[in-house]
C-alpha cells in the first residue's frame, strides 16, 4: 500500500515540477507567443484547442453541406460506394435544389430500360497517328498521383483496384514505380516539368529511359504536364522529408532534399516548341501523347488551336483540362485560391474551340478538377469531355478523411504517408476492392443518369441534357 502512495506522490511531484517549468518558460523565457507570456500554462490550451479544432469541427460544428473542400454529403457518397453499401436515400434529397450552381438533368418522357441500354465503348486515342493507339474501357479513370505524394500501400491499392474496375491510372509526375505496375492496370505515364523518371543528371529528357518505359505493355499513353489547376504556374512540390532513397531513385534526384519541379519545361517556350516536344516524345514511344494543362488565357487556346489546325497530324492526341479547383499535396495558397480558371468555365469553352477549329475528332478531351460524383462526371460528359479523371475521389475510396495533412508525412490514414506507423493501417488488398467498387458505382450511376435522359449510352450525353441554376456551376 505504501508503494502506491509513493508512486502517486512521485506523479504529483513530477506534474508540479513540469507545470512549474512551463510557467517559468512561458512567463520569463519564450518571447514568441504573447498569449502564453501573459497567461502562462493556461494560454497553452488555446493552441491545443486550435489544433484539435480542425479534427472536431467537421463532426460537431459544420453542417453536412458546408465543409470544404469536400462536404460530408459528397464524402459519404464515396465512402458508401467504396464499401459496397447502398446509396439509396429515403424521405427525399438533402441537396438544396434551389441553390445557385445546382446541377439538374432533363429526363426524357421515354427513358431507356436496362435491357435497351448499350454497353459503353470508349473512343480511340491516337488512332491512325501512332502504331499503338489506346481505346479505354471506362469513361471514368484515376488522375495523376505520384508515388511519394502517396504511400506505396496507397499506390498499390489504386493499381490493383484499377485493374479490377478496368480503368486507367495516371502515374503523376513522380515517375513510374513498381507499385503502379503491381496491379497490372493500364497506365498513363506523366512527364512533369522536372521529367522525373525520364531525366538525365541535368534534368533533360533521357530518350533511352523513355524508350524503356514505352516498351512496357501496361503503359498505354504519355502525358506532358504543362500545369495543374491547384498550382498553375508552379511546379510540383514534394518536401524533403518524403524523398526517401527509393523515391529519389525512381525520380532520378537526391534523397532527403525537397523535390521542387520547375514552373515550366525549360525546353518548351512557345507553341512551336510545345508541339515539337509532343512529337519528339510520340516518335520515341509510338503511343498516344497528350498534354495536361490548367486554362489561363483563352487567347492562348485560340493561338494554340489555330496552329494545330494547320499542323493537324502534329497535334496532341488528347488534352487533359484541370480546373482551378483541382487538388494537390502541397501548393502555395495564393495560387491554389486565386489563379487559373475553374473547370466550369474551361471545359465548355475549350470543347467549343475544338469544334470551331475542326479539331474535335482529332483531339480527345479529358476533364479533371473536383469531378468525383456521378452528377459532376455526367455534367463533364455533357459539356464535351470524352473522359473524366479523379484523384481525390479515389483517395476517399482508400479511406482519406480530409485531414489536410498531405504535405506533412503524418496522414492519419496512411494514404499520403510512407511512415510505417501510419501506413500499416492501409491494407492494399482490402482497399483495392474499395477502389474498384467506387469506380463501378460512378460508372453505374452516370449510366443511370444517361438512361433517364433517354440516352442508350453515356456517349450520347450532350449539353441539351443538363441545366445549372443561375447559369454557372459552382463545384
Amino acid at each position: 500500500m505504501m508503494m502506491v502512495w509513493y508512486v502517486l506522490a512521485a506523479i504529483v511531484l513530477l506534474g508540479a515540477g513540469t507545470m512549474s517549468w512551463y510557467y517559468i518558460y512561458d512567463r520569463w523565457i519564450q518571447r514568441d507567443h504573447a498569449i502564453r507570456r501573459n497567461f502562462p500554462i493556461y494560454g497553452r490550451f488555446r493552441y491545443i484547442m486550435e489544433n484539435m479544432g480542425e479534427y472536431f469541427r467537421q463532426y460537431w460544428f459544420t453542417a453536412d453541406w458546408e465543409e470544404r473542400p469536400f462536404n460530408r454529403l459528397t464524402r459519404a457518397w464515396v465512402y458508401r460506394s467504396a464499401k459496397g453499401v447502398s446509396n439509396y436515400v429515403a424521405f427525399g434529397s438533402e441537396v438544396d435544389a434551389q441553390q445557385p450552381g445546382h446541377i439538374y438533368f432533363l429526363h426524357s418522357a421515354f427513358p431507356i430500360n436496362d435491357d435497351e441500354a448499350e454497353i459503353y465503348t470508349g473512343r480511340w486515342i491516337g488512332k491512325d497517328i501512332v502504331g499503338k493507339p489506346y481505346k479505354p474501357k471506362s469513361f471514368f479513370n484515376i488522375s495523376g498521383m505520384s508515388y511519394g505524394a502517396l504511400s506505396s500501400a496507397a499506390v498499390t491499392a489504386l493499381s490493383e483496384g484499377a485493374a479490377m474496375a478496368g480503368v486507367w491510372m495516371d502515374t503523376g509526375e513522380g515517375g513510374l514505380s513498381p507499385y503502379h505496375l503491381k496491379g497490372g492496370c493500364d497506365i498513363c505515364f506523366q512527364i512533369g516539368t522536372a521529367k522525373y523518371g525520364v531525366r538525365d543528371k541535368d534534368g533533360n529528357l533521357d530518350e533511352e529511359r523513355l524508350r524503356k518505359i514505352a516498351a512496357l505493355d501496361q503503359v498505354k499513353m504519355f502525358c506532358i504536364k504543362l500545369s495543374q489547376g491547384a498550382k498553375p504556374g508552379r511546379g510540383g512540390i514534394l518536401p524533403g522529408s518524403k524523398v526517401t532513397p527509393e523515391i529519389a531513385g525512381i525520380r532520378g534526384i537526391e534523397a532527403g532534399k525537397a523535390s521542387i519541379s520547375p514552373s515550366r519545361h525549360r525546353d518548351i517556350t512557345d507553341i512551336p516548341t510545345l508541339v515539337a516536344m509532343i512529337n519528339r516524345v510520340r516518335k520515341i514511344v509510338d503511343k498516344p501523347v497528350g498534354i495536361k494543362m490548367a486554362v489561363g488565357s483563352f487567347e492562348f487556346i485560340d493561338e494554340f488551336f489555330d496552329y494545330l489546325s494547320q499542323h493537324r497530324l502534329e497535334a496532341p492526341d488528347f488534352i487533359q483540362l484541370d480546373g482551378a479547383e483541382g487538388g494537390t499535396g502541397a501548393a502555395p495558397a495564393p495560387l491554389a485560391d486565386y489563379v487559373g480558371q475553374s473547370i466550369v468555365q474551361a471545359l465548355p469553352l475549350v470543347a467549343q474551340k475544338l469544334r470551331t477549329y475542326d479539331l474535335r475528332s482529332r483531339i480527345r478531351l479529358v476533364a479533371s478538377g473536383k469531378l468525383l460524383t456521378p452528377d459532376k462526371v455526367a455534367w463533364a460528359l455533357c459539356m464535351g469531355a470524352d473522359y473524366v479523371v479523379s484523384a481525390r475521389g479515389f483517395m476517399f475510396s482508400l479511406g482519406c478523411i480530409q485531414a489536410m495533412k498531405c504535405n506533412t508525412g503524418h496522414c492519419p490514414t496512411g494514404v499520403t504517408s510512407n511512415d510505417p506507423r501510419f501506413m500499416r493501417g492501409l491494407d492494399p488488398a482490402l482497399k483495392a476492392v474499395r477502389v474498384a467498387n467506387y469506380a463501378k458505382a460512378v460508372q453505374h450511376d452516370v449510366e443511370a443518369i444517361a438512361h433517364a435522359c433517354g440516352c442508350k449510352s453515356v456517349r450520347e450525353l450532350k449539353g441539351q441534357h443538363v441545366r445549372v441554376n443561375g447559369g454557372d456551376l459552382m463545384l
